[in-house]
């Protein structure tokens, strides 16, 4: 066990100390890479603590309760990645990260009841190392035996409206480029039209090899799962903050998708809009070729 490993075991030995005086938190238990047999933690894996309690509120609401565990540098609070509920992340002393998911016992008695959401079910279907359970909520847990979410592929109304949403905010980016808007141009084409093409390259990846390739969740592990072809041009898709490097990468991300979601289309046996694609494009081009002189956006929509 390498010194990192070593400082977690014993940052984890001080809060189940602490959690057995606790008596609002009823549950504890470790879940992802130091969890996970699949994909383990390496050195530079954080700890992610999921906190079953009467009351989940204090610990988002104070975090004095982290002196009883140890010293730390940082703490906040965020969205979980599932938009359900706020977590708490703290980099401890040393550089320990730790990220602490309060949830309540009703809630979790509720979904081994009647069933877990996908993110969650993932989560715990991965692994889970129990910590503290004062009230067997841990055996009941295991004998929910969660299930991994069905690889099921999207509807084609889902399919589609990626699609219409991508080509869409195409426009929309080099419409702000011409704008003079560079923050908002390269924002929309390094973030919002990169998440659109990860879940096309996750649909593209189960159309084609189906079952057997897990593609994780939100873009984990992608270059294990990613189509070759895909993978190659991804060096090329991320821009500069430079007008001309947002052009290109915004083209080369239009150029990517196209054949993605075309293929896509093709093994689900789905519609694809293929004239709003080719409208959008052109759109695209005429802008780009045409920034060196002023032109109305308006007077492009009206061209088209």
């Amino acid at each position: 066990m390498n010194a990192t490993a070593i400082a977690y075991e014993q940052l984890i030995d001080r809060f189940i100390g602490w959690a057995h005086t606790d008596g609002n938190l009823r549950a504890a238990g470790i879940v992802g890479s130091r969890a996970r047999a699949d994909h383990p933690a390496d050195e530079w894996s954080d700890l992610d603590v999921l906190l079953v309690a009467t009351d989940p509120q204090p610990y988002c609401a104070r975090f004095d309760w982290l002196h009883q565990i140890g010293a730390h540098w940082l703490t906040f609070v965020e969205p979980t990645a599932d938009g359900m509920r706020t977590e708490r992340r703290v980099l401890f002393e040393g550089g320990l990260d730790v990220d602490f998911i309060p949830c309540s016992v009703a809630d979790v008695l509720t979904m081994v009841e009647h069933g877990f959401p996908a993110e969650v079910a993932e989560m715990i279907h991965r692994g889970v190392r129990f910590l503290l359970d004062k009230d067997g909520i841990a055996a009941r847990l295991n004998q929910a035996r969660i299930a991994p979410p069905p690889l099921l592929p999207p509807s084609e109304a889902e399919f589609l409206n990626v699609v219409n949403d991508f080509w869409y905010h195409s426009v929309w980016t080099g419409k702000h480029l011409r704008r003079g808007e560079l923050w908002w141009g390269k924002s929309a084409c390094d973030d919002y039209l990169k998440q659109l093409l990860r879940q096309m390259l996750e649909w593209h990846a189960r159309a084609r090899r189906g079952e057997e390739v897990d593609v994780w969740a939100r873009g984990r592990f992608l270059e294990e799962w990613v189509d070759h072809r895909a993978l190659e041009s991804l060096p090329r898709l991320f821009a500069h903050y430079d007008e001309a490097d947002v052009w290109r990468a915004l083209r080369e991300t239009m150029a990517l998708f196209r054949w993605v979601a075309a293929e896509t289309a093709e093994v689900l046996r789905y519609s694809y809009p293929v004239p709003g694609q080719e409208r959008a494009t052109e759109l695209v081009e005429r802008m780009f070729f045409g920034r060196s002189h002023s032109q109305d956006p308006a007077s492009l929509d009206q061209a088209t």
